[in-house]
């Protein structure tokens, strides 16, 4: 904690050491620093370290959820609705609730603390309205995926809500790149900002969201499963039957891919 005046003694000892104990420990320091860079630069055939440990993996977290509901039954299409009310209406509820779930760690999320839109092993950059790459930092991303997608859901040609009104041809092509983006978002927070999350006692809210959305987009197929494949340890836990309401797995998520130590760019 700050401001913790237990420690205060010891840096007055520290402080009035004389000047060669100060000296020699500063050469210690360049020494261990000349270490770290040394075995940073060239792998020099030797394996990687192995990767980090996924918090949001533990037991004790992914069984966290606010509703016992099955929501492998409350994504299917009632028979009474048209099926791009149904898209419409459920990418809205989605992107309003990502859009919340993120705001409670935004703070956290910040340009120098995350210098790219990173999910584990992938790195994602935006494409602007003429098909440029983009780098851009996690906040400046998620902007990017909120601005764009604010637009859509209120253009009245794109999501319509008045009697009469047609939804265009593309609107299917145009609801699997937002719920993309989304997914994007929600991974970012489970790779970089889980702690933060769990510290918030939020973490049962972000697993009911996650299960909800990835069973909506499976029984729809809004999502390529190459695209959720850095999320599928994650999901084939929550979502094949390893958790409360995770609903019945269909084995679409369950990748099972092995860690990787690469860099991907998408």
């Amino acid at each position: 904690m700050l401001g913790d005046h237990s420690s205060l003694p010891a840096d007055r000892a520290l402080l009035s050491q004389p000047p060669k104990t100060g000296l020699r420990c500063k050469m210690v320091l360049q020494a261990v620093g000349r270490v770290l860079r040394k075995s940073k630069a060239k792998p020099n055939g030797k394996k990687p370290a192995t990767e980090e440990k996924k918090m949001y993996l533990e037991p004790e977290y992914t069984k966290s959820r606010i509703t016992d509901f099955e929501f492998k039954e409350l994504v299917v299409l009632p028979r009474e609705i048209d099926l791009n009310e149904w898209l419409a209406s459920n990418t809205t509820t989605f992107f309003h609730h990502v859009n919340l779930q993120y705001s409670t760690i935004s703070e956290f999320c910040t340009g120098e603390a995350c210098q790219t839109m990173a999910v584990c092993n992938t790195q994602y950059y935006w494409y602007d309205e003429r098909g440029k790459k983009v780098k851009c930092t996690a906040p400046q991303y998620v902007d990017f995926v909120m601005s764009s997608v604010q637009k859509l859901v209120t253009d009245e040609d794109v999501f319509p809500t008045k009697y009469g009104r047609e939804f265009p041809s593309s609107f299917e092509s145009l609801v699997k790149k937002i719920c993309k983006y989304l997914f994007h978002v929600l991974a970012h927070i489970y790779s970089s900002h889980f702690k933060e999350t769990l510290a918030l006692e939020l973490h049962g809210h972000l697993n009911t969201l996650y299960v909800h959305f990835i069973l909506f987009a499976r029984e729809f197929n809004l999502l390529d499963p190459k695209e959720t494949a850095v999320m599928d340890d994650l999901t084939e836990v929550l979502c094949s039957g390893g958790g409360r309401g995770g609903g019945g797995g269909d084995g679409t998520g369950s990748g099972g891919t092995g860690a990787q130590n690469h860099v991907k760019e998408r």
